[in-house]
């Protein structure tokens, strides 16, 4: 899937060498028995970050960006409902650029998606996104967070 501004299509390259080599990782690792961690796929370019974590209620989670890294969110087990955002959020609260990421107040607009397992998001750094959301109730979730230096 592809959602962005016409203006930004052309510099999402979403299937460039490192992307591939995402995709790759996570379909070739046995992602059900590998530990939680951060694995180096493609050196510093590509870091796949394996998570397991209990979705929040939406209303206690931030929108973030990032200034140097795409995320791909791959969902191994659980469900989790994502909010999404086309731009930046315009107000920002806290910034911390040394971990590459920025939380932002709760945008005027925004969509969501629910992803389960199986399920990925490929998101540019500039567009605001809330992961770990809970679906109804809070459940465990066991995810693969893929860095792809922008």
């Amino acid at each position: 899937m592809l959602a962005c501004n016409l203006a930004d299509a052309e510099k999402n390259d979403y299937v460039s060498e490192r992307f591939r080599r995402a995709y790759a990782w996570l379909r070739d690792t046995d992602l059900d028995h590998i530990a939680v961690g951060s694995y180096p796929v493609g050196g510093e370019d590509v870091i796949a970050n394996v998570q397991e974590y209990e979705t929040a209620p939406a209303k206690s989670l931030r929108f973030e960006t990032h200034d140097v890294f795409y995320d791909v969110q791959y969902v191994i087990s659980g469900n989790e409902r994502f909010g999404m955002t086309m731009d930046r959020p315009a107000e920002l609260e806290e910034s911390r650029p040394e971990e590459d990421i920025a939380f932002y107040a709760e945008p005027r607009v925004s969509s969501e998606l629910i992803l389960g397992p199986g399920d990925l998001v490929v998101v540019p750094p500039e567009q605001g996104h809330k992961p770990r959301c809970a679906v109804e109730a809070p459940e465990a979730v066991r995810k693969v967070v893929v860095k792809v230096r922008a």
